[in-house]
């Protein structure tokens, strides 16, 4: 019988201590290479630099310019070589430090002290207030005694004073100037040019502008209406149906022989009608 150890206490003691586990960089590397793929794969794949991969893989994390970027690019090239980033992500914070913890919140009593403070009642405004309305007061029964002190003069008989003035009243507002009518164009003013458009044939497209191109009037005129334009020089008319339409130019009928459908452009100025 042997006393000796069994074999299978003479195998090596296997060391599974932190410091025995690869580090992030070199289990980056160790499964990229296990799953096939270059540095140059690995950074297409990723868009990260080839530059910033070799140096994650050697752990030198300073050309990720700060932590917070270093552990992106972990958790990205950990996916992409088929890794947890979870287990590197915390071994790496181990060595390098966690993320610093968000500031707290300001106590509650600090918003209370930076409260406004409550205003007391504003008695100035209170008082000017109280003397006007006194004032108004005062004003109105004068002003409502004198009225029943006429009113009982005139129901004894008595004349009221001269000095009392019946209410103006309010003006009404001057009524638009109305369009000419044919009495208007029969003595239609030798200062100016006014022209009277009818549709007796049918209906017509018109067009009026004055002196200063600005437009009159555009749009259809049925049969049996009529527009009556004046300008200090000169009216220009375009007649989408001529021949429907009849003319009157400064009080006088134009005798023009225009055909059903033709368009005409036209300008009448001051004095004997003449198109121009």
């Amino acid at each position: 019988m042997s006393i000796g150890n069994s074999p299978e206490d003479e195998r090596p003691f296997e060391d599974v201590s932190e410091e025995a586990r690869p580090s992030v960089g070199r289990a980056l590397q160790q499964a990229r290479i296990a799953a096939g793929l270059t540095v140059d794969d690995v950074s297409t794949a990723t868009r990260v630099r080839i530059a910033i991969v070799h140096a994650i893989e050697a752990d030198d994390f300073a050309p990720c310019g700060g932590d917070v970027y270093a552990r992106g690019h972990i958790r990205t090239l950990a996916r992409a070589v088929g890794l947890d980033p979870a287990p590197l992500i915390a071994r790496f914070e181990t060595e390098h430090g966690a993320p610093p913890a968000p500031t707290p919140a300001a106590p509650l009593f600090e918003a209370e002290r930076i409260r406004p403070e409550r205003r007391g009642p504003n008695w100035t405004a209170a008082m000017v207030a109280a003397i006007v309305a006194v004032i108004g007061f005062v004003g109105f029964t004068m002003v409502k005694g004198g009225d029943d002190g006429g009113k009982a003069n005139v129901a004894d008989g008595a004349t009221p004073s001269a000095s009392t003035s019946p209410t103006p009243k309010a003006e009404k507002p001057a009524a638009p100037d109305p369009e000419p009518s044919d009495s208007a164009i029969a003595a239609a003013p030798q200062d100016k040019v006014t022209v009277r458009v009818s549709a007796t044939d049918g209906r017509s497209w018109i067009s009026a502008k004055d002196h200063n191109g600005r437009m009159l009037f555009d749009g259809l005129l049925k049969q049996g209406e009529s527009k009556t334009f004046q300008d200090s020089s000169k009216i220009n008319l375009v007649l989408g149906d001529a021949g429907a339409i009849d003319l009157f130019v400064n009080g006088k009928k134009i005798e023009d022989d225009f055909q059903p459908g033709a368009v005409e452009r036209l300008t009448y100025t001051k004095g004997d009608p003449q198109a121009g």
